[in-house]
């Protein structure tokens, strides 16, 4: 076997971008990594330290002396794995990964992984066996947008087989992690026992799957236009779906369009049964039924005449108490915060905690006070929005409820040119 590698072309110019190494120390990523030095002149790694197995520092260890040895700058970052995100240990990891890349990420970087023709053959095949359509069956691109940069998959043409002869003639050495070859994880059994004997019966095997990958892919690029144009018929300016529009369309684009926006929307590929759920009880349920269908860490949601999808978020945390008096930024639990903008500080500090149920607020014009539950129906707040929403309160007085501002505080701020926002994050 040859001892060099070919590339999947990148549409960016690589010896102008600055190219970053997703670098877990395995066969793959190292051999990546000796790659790319030869063709990326600003080229860096990053580690990430999961810190779940026993000999993760000697990982990370390992890795730092070969990207010295290299010259390859390393940053190694350590994160926390969420075991009970219901991800499973394979995905927790995996989310974890891709938010400390996405953290570390700048603005036209080029993050570089090491999937190859193998890993695009396991992917196809968990995909099919959870019934996704063709934009799942797709399996990983070559090269996508990703967060502030680009995301490529150099070796995504390449074999195991290739890059192990690769590694072999260059003499590398690298990390054996004992996790791969436990079976209970759904890629490992499909890797270590069924493709393996796929290929005694089927030789191309892997190469076929991967194909098959590549022709999905290109069927969803050919019928992206007409769904692309029925989703804009669809879309609303703050990103959700018109419903009754959804409901106007045939059933099969209408499919089409829900997974073309859950894949905008920077969430996992809709399964079979999102589909399914979407069409006998989101799309039937009454105005006011707040239906909802969860997946791995996202939801959608039918609320009124809309159909909302995102990462699903923790409501804000009941226990939750803060004194604050305006002077900087509030920063609540759940990422997002509170900024008096225009005034240096309250009068005197005041209260925010989550909503406990049976709160009264005076708005603005008003005589008498309301219950909050109606006054944030009546001002369209969202179910997705009102989970989180932060309460500033004097006493017992409820002076706003996100931005939904009392008449006490509408006075004040507006005879200050002042105003109060609640970021999201």
């Amino acid at each position: 076997m040859s001892a060099t590698l070919s590339l999947t072309a990148s549409p960016t110019a690589i010896d102008a971008a600055s190219v970053v190494v997703g670098l877990s120390g395995g066969l793959d990523s190292t051999v990546l990594l000796h790659r790319l030095r030869d063709i990326a002149p600003r080229l860096r790694a990053i580690h990430v330290h999961h810190g779940l197995h026993p000999d993760a520092d000697a990982w990370a260890e390992h890795c730092a002396a070969m990207c010295a040895a290299f010259d390859v700058p390393l940053h190694i970052i350590r994160v926390e794995v969420d075991r009970d995100s219901g991800l499973g240990p394979e995905g927790a990891a995996r989310a974890a990964r891709h938010a400390a890349f996405a953290a570390e990420l700048q603005d036209g970087e080029v993050l570089a992984l090491a999937h190859h023709r193998d890993d695009q053959a396991e992917t196809f095949l968990l995909r099919a066996l959870r019934a996704s359509g063709t934009n799942g069956l797709s399996a990983m691109r070559p090269w996508r947008r990703y967060e502030h940069g680009w995301l490529w998959r150099p070796l995504l043409d390449t074999s195991r087989a290739d890059i192990l002869a690769y590694a072999n003639a260059h003499g590398l050495a690298w990390i054996e992690d004992p996790s791969n070859a436990n079976a209970t994880y759904d890629r490992n059994f499909l890797r270590n026992e069924v493709l393996p004997l796929l290929r005694q019966r089927w030789p191309q095997a892997s190469t076929s799957f991967a194909r098959s990958a590549t022709l999905a892919a290109e069927t969803t690029e050919r019928d992206a236009d007409g769904v692309r144009i029925a989703l804009l018929a669809c879309h609303r300016d703050d990103g959700d779906l018109d419903a009754t529009a959804l409901q106007r369309l045939p059933s099969s684009l209408r499919a089409d369009v829900l997974r073309h926006w859950v894949t905008e929307a920077g969430l996992p590929p809709l399964p079979a049964s999102g589909i399914d759920a979407i069409e006998r009880q989101l799309l039937p349920a009454r105005a006011d039924a707040e239906a909802e269908y969860r997946w791995q860490q996202a939801r959608i949601l039918r609320w009124r005449d809309r159909l909302h999808a995102e990462t699903s978020r923790p409501s804000l945390d009941p226990d939750f108490r803060a004194h604050w008096d305006g002077s900087d930024p509030l920063q609540l639990p759940d990422g997002a915060r509170l900024e008096l903008i225009g005034a240096p500080a309250f009068d005197h500090p005041f209260d925010v905690h989550a909503r406990r149920g049976g709160e009264r607020i005076r708005l603005p014009g008003r005589d008498h006070s309301h219950a909050l539950k109606h006054a944030l129906q009546q001002a369209g707040m969202p179910p997705w929005l009102r989970e989180r929403l932060p309460l500033l309160v004097d006493g017992d007085e409820v002076l706003a409820a996100g931005e939904l501002l009392s008449a006490r505080l509408h006075g004040w701020l507006h005879d200050r040119g002042a105003r109060l926002r609640w970021h999201l994050g």
